[in-house]
């Protein structure tokens, strides 16, 4: 599977565990602190990578420091970052996680080069020769941008997926829109399907955009598993019972799991399966990057491990 992972690239900075911020200029010690690569369009890329897939990444960086790290985490993982552009008078984007210690991670961040990305920065032949293009934060990218890829891609015989990276209560349906009837699998999670939709029910947040164009939904509920919606019906995935260190980059390794498993002939409910096994997997550590694992150790892990029910 050869796939271009497009959109937010990100670089964090993980500290864990924080329970609150020292007041004043105090000084707590923790146990972790770490730098990995992340983002929608970064973050899943290391899934893929890991699974076996082909993966080239495509976005923008500064060209400070944090966007060198950046593209040597990528590289050190095995991607090609040929089509990461290189910003000069804007920072790359980065985002400090204080991790808690249930795995909840609030965030400070800093959007710096992934505003800076334009469809003057695409190789268009290289979208249309690769097997899949992941969109990593459509919303992010604008309508425009996200809906122009995406025809582009379907129009050459690629399939697409969406991902979104901003909370749903920053989102609005206008700016997803024009992009849905080009995207194949839409992987938001359940929070962003209200969020964008406007919608209360999250049966209808899902109805609406399938409605919109969208192939069908695989929508991440966190300790509940994932929807797989689809005009035929909905089906519920739980998810596995692990001790969770970070929920960072979760949902980018679900989206991998998922698409890389409906390429490698999974029916929409077990590709779901292994997107919830890479997610828990990915969970079990600090970052986007955790776990040292590839498609066999996943399907195993499948085997061996409980459901939450």
């Amino acid at each position: 599977m050869n796939v271009i992972t497009m959109g937010a690239h990100i670089l964090d900075v993980l500290v864990r565990p924080v329970s609150e911020i020292p007041p004043e200029q105090g000084t707590t010690l923790v146990e972790q602190m770490r730098m990995t690569a992340a983002g929608t369009a970064a973050g899943t890329a290391l899934t893929f990578a890991k699974l076996g897939a082909a993966v080239r990444s495509a976005g923008a960086v500064g060209t400070d420091p944090a966007g060198d790290l950046l593209l040597s985490l990528l590289a050190s993982a095995g991607i090609d970052t040929g089509l990461v552009v290189r910003k000069r008078d804007v920072p790359t984007s980065m985002s400090v996680l204080p991790i808690r210690p249930n795995g909840e991670r609030p965030c400070l961040h800093l959007l710096g080069a992934n505003l800076a990305y334009t469809l003057d920065d695409i190789d268009w032949d290289a979208v249309a020769s690769s097997d899949h293009i992941h969109l990593g934060g459509a919303e992010l990218l604008g309508p425009e941008f996200s809906s122009r890829i995406l025809r582009h891609a379907k129009e050459n015989g690629v399939t697409t997926s969406v991902d979104m990276i901003a909370p749903g209560g920053m989102g609005t349906f206008d700016i997803i829109a024009p992009a849905m009837a080009y995207t194949d699998y839409l992987l938001p999670n359940k929070d962003q399907v209200l969020g964008f939709t406007g919608e209360a029910d999250l049966a209808d947040g899902c109805r609406c955009l399938l409605d919109a164009g969208v192939g069908l939904l695989a929508v991440t509920c966190g300790a509940e598993g994932a929807l797989v919606v689809s005009h035929e019906g909905t089906q519920q995935v739980p998810a596995f019972a692990v001790d969770v260190v970070d929920t960072t980059g979760c949902g980018d390794a679900f989206s991998a799991g998922f698409v890389y498993g409906i390429h490698s002939g999974r029916m929409p409910l077990d590709a779901a399966v292994l997107g919830n096994a890479v997610a828990a997997l990915v969970a079990q550590g600090l970052g986007s990057d955790h776990g040292d694992f590839d498609l066999a150790a996943a399907d195993a892990f499948t085997k061996t491990n409980a459901l939450l029910r």
